[in-house]
């Protein structure tokens, strides 16, 4: 094994050219990528197994494509951390630079977007009026974490478990789910609440994630009836108001106001959607990043306030 000193050679550069083959399994797309030569691409490689002391890339030659070997996995993994890390480096000190001013990047999913981001980014606007908040929203919490990693959000709304990785969070409400039912449904006029029997029975229209903690239906018992899967609630409310289907939603994604459909309180041991925000463990909370997660936590206390007393009402 080569002497650990000698990792001290391990440039940046080496584990970006290792990554760029990993990704296009050529050295010359590789070098595309990179604005390179192929040359230094390969140079770059050959430096990084001397320096390591072993082959991290099989040249294949010819029209195969190009792998890396079971100890470039290895190295491919860590090295992308590294990068990762810089990146988040460079985030930071772009930000601190910004001062109180500048840009906030904020991940977020749809039921947060409609119900908890307004009230906050309101309030934020009226506290921190120099600080733009730009959001990025999809339902892959594992792209939003991913860009956490990397430095290009600084705070990204997630589901609890929080998934693997340098982060941090903060619980911020616990989001109970629903059962929306087509407004002529008997489930829908009785007083009694459905059991797990009545639901478990039902066509489902349900969410297309990629996580079981945003697939309720997995909690139901034997082998639920999923008639169609989509991510866009208003699309869910339409075909539950068609008769389609019922659908199990999360508090936050239901339009009580949406016409043909009616929403019903369940009780069948179906565990809440624990909803919080994360950032990552090495990067420091800049003082717009800290207004955010502490106005967010007043919104969400809120909305389970005024949730509280209308299930006290209803």
């Amino acid at each position: 094994m080569r002497d650990p000193d000698s990792w001290l050679g391990v440039e940046v550069r080496h584990l970006a050219a290792l990554d760029a083959i990993a990704r296009e399994r050529s050295f010359s797309r590789a070098a595309r990528t990179l604005g390179y030569t192929q040359s230094a691409v390969s140079q770059q490689v050959a430096l990084l197994e001397r320096i390591v002391g072993v082959r991290l890339v099989e040249r294949s030659g010819g029209p195969r494509p190009v792998s890396l070997t079971p100890a470039g996995d290895v190295m491919l993994r860590h090295g992308r951390r590294v990068v990762d890390q810089l990146a988040a480096a460079r985030a930071d000190l772009a930000a601190w630079s910004a001062g109180s001013a500048g840009e906030l990047r904020v991940g977020t999913y749809h039921s947060v977007g409609a119900k908890i981001l307004p009230r906050t980014v309101g309030r934020l606007a009226a506290a921190l009026p120099d600080v733009h908040v730009a959001l990025v929203e999809t339902p892959d919490e594992g792209q939003l974490l991913r860009l956490v990693e990397r430095g290009e959000l600084d705070l990204t709304f997630m589901l609890f478990p929080l998934a693997d990785g340098p982060f941090v969070a903060v619980e911020l409400l616990r989001d109970p789910f629903m059962l929306l039912v087509e407004e002529g449904s008997p489930l829908g006029r009785e007083k009694a609440k459905p059991t797990m029997a009545d639901v478990a029975g039902l066509p489902l229209i349900a969410y297309d994630r990629v996580r079981d903690v945003t697939r309720p239906e997995t909690h139901l018992r034997g082998t639920p009836q999923v008639v169609f899967r989509s991510n866009d609630d208003e699309t869910i409310h339409g075909l539950v108001a068609t008769g389609m289907g019922a659908a199990l939603l999360p508090r936050l994604s239901v339009d009580h106001g949406h016409p043909g459909v009616r929403a019903v309180e369940i009780d069948i041991g179906l565990p809440p959607r624990a909803i919080g925000l994360a950032w990552h463990r090495d990067r420091d909370l800049l003082p717009a990043a800290r207004e955010f997660v502490t106005t967010t936590e007043r919104v969400c206390a809120e909305l389970a306030e005024e949730h509280q007393v209308a299930g006290h009402g209803a």
